[in-house]
């Protein structure tokens, strides 16, 4: 079981529902989902409070090869519950962007080298190559729904989310149910990547918060009204 559940209220799905969705799905087209190929198992932490924790499970297309984004869902069953987005692009992209970006963006050297970040299911010796070029990617994350506090329904602003950068942030009663429920080892994974990198030029001292809580805040404005 994922690290979060909640319940949703409300009536369960009829019968009528259920056929309308068959029917309209023989019809459509679903391409931008159907371009989805990856599913990566990682955690993140809200940017304002390291102490809260979740599980997050990212399904994964690729704009070209610097830029994927990423579905993120609270897991991988058919009731998981969609949580927020994931953009990943690659140090050149990063580097382009306003300082005043950067901050909103984490990287994912760590995550990688130390085995957290990983596809279920997935050979080891097959998902590494693709680890190797993640280890030197960036990423901007926005939940949406604060699954870990109970919440029924996706309540209040997007969080700023951010991934976790040296040993002993991560709960570890979070990475041995994720560990366990997945068979893996994160500190043997974390030998057999040693030897990945991370961006070439290191990581950009701006980038994971520059080093301090992100916060999104909602301030009232006066409204430009159509002449």
């Amino acid at each position: 079981m994922a690290s979060a559940q909640v319940d949703v209220p409300g009536n369960p799905t009829s019968t009528g529902t259920a056929l309308l969705e068959t029917a309209t799905a023989a019809i459509q087209g679903f391409h931008p989902i159907n371009k989805i190929h990856q599913h990566l198992c990682a955690f993140h932490f809200y940017g304002d409070d390291m102490t809260r924790q979740v599980e997050a499970h990212h399904f994964c297309s690729h704009q070209n090869e610097e830029m994927r984004q990423c579905l993120i869902y609270d897991g991988e069953e058919l009731g998981a519950k969609l949580i927020g987005v994931e953009y990943l692009i690659s140090e050149a992209l990063f580097l382009a962007l306003p300082d005043e970006e950067k901050p909103l963006w984490h990287s994912h050297e760590y995550e990688v080298k130390s085995g957290l970040l990983f596809m279920p299911r997935v050979p080891a010796a097959v998902q590494r190559k693709e680890m190797e070029q993640v280890s030197k990617t960036y990423g901007k994350t926005y939940h949406f729904w604060q699954v870990d506090r109970g919440d029924h329904l996706p309540l209040g602003l997007p969080q700023l989310m951010m991934a976790f950068t040296q040993d002993g942030q991560l709960r570890q009663d979070l990475a041995t149910d994720v560990e366990k429920r997945y068979g893996v080892s994160f500190e043997e994974e974390r030998e057999m990547r040693k030897h990945m990198t991370g961006p070439d030029q290191g990581i950009h001292p701006l980038a994971n918060g520059a080093g301090k809580g992100q916060r999104l805040e909602l301030r009232e404005v006066d409204i430009s009204l159509v002449a």
